[in-house]
């Protein structure tokens, strides 16, 4: 992925940064879930956690209720949404303005990293969850859910019957990342379907633009005024419900 898109990717989540929290019920829904996950976990008394992608601080805040003395770095592309999570969580901790893909860290240092819904973003997933495992101290744990392949298929199939193409990137299927994590010997894979009603298209465009999940895939020519037109007339004539399919993964640094 080129910096340039990096930069407008951190830019529209930086824009999104106020608006955020009041456009994220499937982000909530994602986060407390990922908590649920990462509460099974047995830490050290003092953990060291890492968040990539914190946002506005949704599963920030679950993070220090379970663990009120972790060690925490929080961490997100955007500077507004780092400034944004360390105001509104009101909870110690680092919080840094990084790329979770390529994270400025070296050795097992972490007993926990966590994600959720922000490695849709990377630019080559598995290399990134690699660096990610490799800063797992023995026993450590990555835990992270991510965009799946059927998610907004109800988009989608409005700009074909359109005959338009969609700027939704292609994201991975089950299958895809249970592949990518097959290589770590304690890892698993498992995925949710959610459907959300947005009110129709013009809804279902201001949650996008709600959260910051505006830039489409690299390739994508934006769609003139008539041609959204019919693409939303299309999603309309169906109804108004969009699925959230969403992955979550885990993998466990197993000691030597």
């Amino acid at each position: 992925m080129t910096e340039e898109r990096k930069q407008r990717i951190a830019d529209a989540f930086g824009r999104a940064a106020a608006s955020y929290d009041d456009a994220a019920a499937p982000q909530r829904q994602a986060a407390a879930l990922l908590a649920d996950l990462a509460r099974q976990q047995r830490l050290p008394e003092r953990p060291r956690i890492l968040e990539i992608g914190c946002g506005t601080g949704i599963l920030t805040r679950h993070i220090r209720t379970i663990w009120p003395s972790a060690d925490l770095v929080v961490s997100d592309l955007s500077p507004d949404m780092v400034g944004q999570a360390a105001r509104g969580a009101m909870i110690a901790g680092t919080f840094l303005s990084m790329d979770g893909e390529t994270p400025p860290f070296e050795g097992p240092w972490f007993d926990l990293i966590l994600s959720s819904l922000a490695f849709q973003w990377f630019g080559d997933l598995p290399a990134a969850i690699a660096r990610l495992s490799a800063l797992l101290r023995p026993g450590g744990s990555l835990i992270f859910s991510t965009m799946g392949a059927d998610s907004f298929a109800e988009w989608r199939s409005a700009h074909d019957r359109a005959g338009e193409r969609a700027g939704t990137p292609d994201y991975p299927g089950l299958a895809d990342l249970k592949h990518t994590l097959s290589p770590y010997r304690d890892a698993f894979a498992f995925e949710e379907h959610w459907a959300y009603d947005f009110g129709g298209a013009k809804g279902f465009m201001t949650h996008l633009k709600g959260i910051g999940a505006t830039v489409p895939e690299q390739t994508h020519a934006a769609l003139s005024p008539s041609a959204m037109r019919a693409v939303i007339r299309a999603f309309d004539e169906e109804g108004s419900k969009l699925t959230y399919h969403v992955l979550f993964g885990r993998v466990t640094q197993v000691a030597a």
